[in-house]
């Protein structure tokens, strides 16, 4: 009987790309995962790996027993920062800050280094960007300079973990991660492998060290954060610096947060001295005048919890081309082209021959569909040359039946806009406790709100011809004023140009 020999199977060749270290079991032209050309190339055996338990750093213990006070959140010395991040930096905790080139977050978070730093929590600010030379006459401008402030240009990942074994910092800023790299592996610094292997790494020396983590990150030409998406998933909180580099106005929005809400908006305001927090930022987007011009609406905006009263703007003119132009600036296009048909349909504005150009104050970009009564009353005005009282908000969503809906947080809005003195606003039906000493009209349709405008009222309050059907009107709710009726009690205290056509 022939003897029976045991074979071994022959380790297969793996392959790997050298842009993003993806991994492949055969050769291919183009990586799948970063979409480069020839850069797939064979290095041998992929090794079988088996893991063995190990000891472990610390028992696990029942969750009631754990000390929840070593993550208690230390401030960051900036409010309208310490309210996105949910009150404070967490020791341990790493955030990734993005945003496009210019926005001002280097700016910040040197302003933030400065105010955080202390004698028991030093602040180490390592630049992969700029030389130590560019980043102190930053610091002297903005004047954010501390004796424990601890700052580093370096662009190599083992020389920035030794500067934290040499300062053992509380606070680590890293400006920015895609332009740091390792020498264990190929590729270009902000390369996903290099961004994986830079963020993993910190991420570890964070947890170990308990010292909260900052890091700058690029994004995209579509406002995308750059890099792999497991960068994102890593980072205990992902925050959104967003702001037009023309105004002055920045918002950072909360994108994931482990420690804290994600509907918090933290306001500033970027000047020649550096950059500053705005407690009330609904100054920056109104204009101040003497006396209420046509075209122009308030309203009350939500960034995330935060109700910001925000102008809106219309302007129209004959057109001079067959297709008229459509313009808009801090406003959506297409939600500009549904309100306009709209008020042209259900409102009774002619709007085919006119070019309308609409636009917000102070660069803030409105999103939500609570604008859309606003808009359409600044259209109206803009096209009756007629403008609206200077102490009116208007809330509200507007549809394609033309009715005016509910949207959220309505109780907040009117609070925030009769903090600031305005007394009159039209809102949807049933907008719930109103404060004090402030006049609440509902409107059920764009036909009730546009007859807020003084001209319009006095052009429907013309006779109808003998037999034409009275127009429809939707019943007020218990206790609310229609606005078709508009007693000069309810209109006490509207200041348009024209006064003796509200009697």
């Amino acid at each position: 009987m022939a003897a029976r020999t045991k074979t071994t199977a022959k380790p297969r060749p793996a392959y790997r790309c050298t842009e993003c270290g993806n991994q492949l079991p055969k050769w291919v032209g183009r990586c799948p995962e970063c979409n480069s050309w020839g850069t797939v190339e064979e290095y041998g055996a992929v090794p079988i790996r088996t893991t063995a338990a190990g000891p472990v750093s610390s028992p696990a213990k029942p969750i009631a027993q754990v000390d929840g006070q070593v993550a208690t959140a230390r401030s960051t010395g900036v409010p309208e920062l310490d309210r996105v991040l949910g009150g404070g930096l967490v020791p341990g905790a790493v955030v990734l800050l993005a945003g496009e080139p210019g926005v001002g977050k280097s700016t910040l978070l040197l302003d933030v280094a400065a105010k955080a730093a202390t004698e028991r929590h030093r602040t180490l600010y390592v630049t992969g960007e700029e030389s130590a030379g560019q980043v102190k006459m930053r610091a002297d401008r903005i004047n954010a300079l501390s004796d424990h402030l601890y700052l580093a240009a370096e662009s190599d990942l083992g020389a920035v973990l030794g500067h934290i074994e040499a300062v053992n910092p509380g606070l680590l800023i890293l400006d920015s991660v895609q332009t740091i790299a390792s020498a264990e592996l190929d590729g270009a610094p902000g390369g996903p492998a290099q961004v994986r292997e830079v963020a993993g790494a910190l991420i570890r020396a964070s947890k170990e060290r308990g010292m909260a983590t900052l890091l700058v990150g690029h994004v995209t030409k579509d406002g995308q954060i750059a890099g792999p998406r497991l960068l994102e998933h890593l980072v205990d909180v992902v925050l959104s610096f967003e702001g037009d580099r023309h105004a002055r106005l920045r918002l950072i929005r909360g994108v994931k947060n482990r420690y804290g809400a994600t509907d918090e908006v933290g306001c500033f305001e970027l000047h020649d001295e550096g950059i500053e927090g705005l407690a009330d930022p609904s100054g920056l987007f109104l204009t101040r005048r003497a006396k209420p011009v046509p075209g122009t609406c308030l309203t009350v905006t939500l960034e995330g919890k935060r109700p910001l009263v925000a102008e809106v703007q219309a302007l129209m003119v004959d057109s001079q081309i067959p297709s008229p132009r459509r313009t808009t600036s801090g406003l959506e296009s297409p939600r500009i082209a549904m309100i306009l048909a709209v008020v042209e349909r259900h409102g009774g504005v002619k709007l085919g021959k006119q070019d309308i150009y609409t636009a917000t104050v102070g660069g803030v970009k409105l999103t939500e569909p609570s604008a859309d009564l606003a808009i359409a009353l600044a259209v109206a005005s803009s096209s009756s040359d007629t403008p609206l009282p200077s102490n009116l908000v208007a809330i509200g969503e507007v549809g394609l039946a033309g009715e005016v809906r509910r949207v959220t947080g309505v109780q907040r809005r009117l609070a925030e806009a009769h903090r600031l003195g305005f007394t009159h606003a039209l809102v949807p039906p049933d907008p719930g406790k109103v404060p004090p000493g402030m006049k609440v009209v509902e409107v059920a349709d764009i036909g009730e709100a546009l007859r807020a405008i003084p001209g319009r009222r006095k052009a429907a309050a013309k006779p109808r011809a003998e037999g034409a059907p009275a127009p429809r009107q939707a019943p007020a709710a218990p206790g609310r004023p229609s606005v078709a009726a508009y007693s000069d009690e309810l209109m006490a205290g509207w200041e348009p140009v024209d006064s003796d056509e509200l009697g």
